[in-house]
């Protein structure tokens, strides 16, 4: 029998998902939790099910593409990746946080977003951010940053950034304000559409034990 992988994210979520993975049966090595380790997989309670921990915005690429049958991601990795691949059927209520646009403070007064037919944002999620602003009848010229995105602006790269938002510190500290939202984001249990065909009974048996767990 082949074993099952699951793909945590890496970061702050991850001291969360211990929350709900150590009380399942299948939890797992308390190393995954260990920030300084360099280890990537682990094994669990179960010995048919292991564990990879992989940047938070790689989860749904690893599931997508079968290197892992179930993960957890963020709705904002989800919505940006949108892999046809994936099935996300359980909301794990961690990780909250935002998805907003921001921009300066100081140059608020003086725009007038309504003239706009095309504008240039700094973000990491170029599809969420192109979506968005069509629906406001706006041409988005996107510059694809990683990290710093609040630079962006003081440096006159952009007019407004797209970026999480979880207390809004970082925004303040740069001279950035939040103007909307765009969507909230919590994490999801996420899953491989063809790997549910294949191996069902033993799936649907984890995403019971998670969904038993939250509630």
């Amino acid at each position: 029998m082949s074993k099952i992988i699951i793909a945590v994210p890496r970061g702050r979520i991850t001291k969360e998902c211990r929350n709900i993975l150590s009380k399942t049966s299948f939890a797992p090595d308390p190393l995954l939790f260990d920030k300084d380790t360099r280890k990537l997989k682990f094994k669990s309670k179960n010995k048919s099910i292991e564990y990879i921990k992989v940047r938070s915005f790689d989860a749904c690429t690893f599931v997508a593409f079968g290197a892992a049958q179930i993960g957890i991601a963020g709705e904002d990795v989800i919505k940006e990746f949108d892999f046809s691949e994936v099935y996300a059927p359980l909301n794990l209520n961690l990780g909250h946080c935002k998805i907003s646009v921001a921009a300066l403070k100081s140059l608020l007064s003086k725009e007038d977003p309504d003239t706009w037919s095309n504008i240039r944002v700094a973000t990491k999620y170029p599809n969420i951010t192109k979506k968005f602003f069509a629906k406001k009848g706006v041409q988005v010229e996107v510059i694809k940053l990683s990290g710093s995105m609040e630079l962006a602006p003081t440096l006159n790269m952009c007019k407004r950034i797209v970026d999480l938002v979880s207390t809004g510190k970082t925004l303040k500290v740069n001279g950035l304000v939040e103007i909307e939202k765009i969507m909230d984001i919590q994490s999801k249990l996420i899953i491989n559409r063809s790997a549910y065909k294949t191996d069902m009974t033993r799936i649907k048996k984890i995403i019971n034990e998670f969904e038993n767990i939250i509630l």
